[in-house]
């Protein structure tokens, strides 16, 4: 990196919002979104409140804008795995492998998509099982049944059953009663999932 590069990096510090949703994740998921305060996010991003309220109208709207960058970045992710695998068993493992290295590399960010009850804080918010990452998964599925790769039965439990065993270890690892990584499971715990629906 040039001495050039440095100085502009250096005059180009992260953006107010990038740092108050950072933030927010972390509080949020630490020490829950109803005992977190919006002065509490300040004081730990050292951001002024009126920076912070120039940007989001109260609480709630840091954590919409939360959830929403957060789904939207899962989505082009798995936007991205349809783009690059063929066919319905490669897509769902990579999605798979996908889940299971967020959450070893950013488990509050798993956290806060899987374990934070978002309609109790978001008004009118939808559960996170019918955001666009959700529905990608059940759609993947159905294509499956649908090339017959997938035993024929309806989308919503073929998806559950093939996803579900995967979801439950992510939820035991988030809460520490899983030791060991979890790419050290996706061998085995895939092929178990995979053999419970394949056709």
């Amino acid at each position: 990196m040039t001495q050039a590069i440095r100085k502009r990096k250096a005059r180009s510090p992260v953006p107010v919002r990038t740092q108050v949703l950072a933030t927010a994740l972390h509080l949020f998921t630490g020490h829950g979104y109803f005992h977190t305060t919006v002065h509490d996010i300040g004081r730990e991003a050292h951001i002024s409140i009126g920076a912070i309220y120039h940007h989001f109208q109260n609480k709630e709207e840091i954590a919409r804008a939360l959830f929403v960058e957060l789904v939207k970045r899962m989505g082009s992710a798995f936007d991205a795995i349809e783009a690059d695998h063929a066919g319905t068993h490669d897509r769902c493992r990579a999605i798979v492998a996908l889940l299971f290295r967020i959450t070893e590399e950013e488990p509050e960010v798993m956290t806060y998509m899987l374990h934070a009850r978002h309609r109790e804080f978001i008004t009118g918010g939808n559960p996170v099982c019918s955001s666009k990452p959700f529905m990608q998964m059940r759609m993947m599925v159905k294509k499956g049944i649908e090339t017959g790769e997938v035993q024929r039965m309806d989308p919503m439990v073929a998806a559950s059953v093939l996803f579900g065993g995967p979801m439950r270890l992510i939820a035991l690892r988030l809460d520490g009663l899983l030791a060991n990584p979890l790419p050290n499971y996706l061998d085995e715990v895939w092929m178990a999932a995979w053999r419970a629906v394949a056709a």
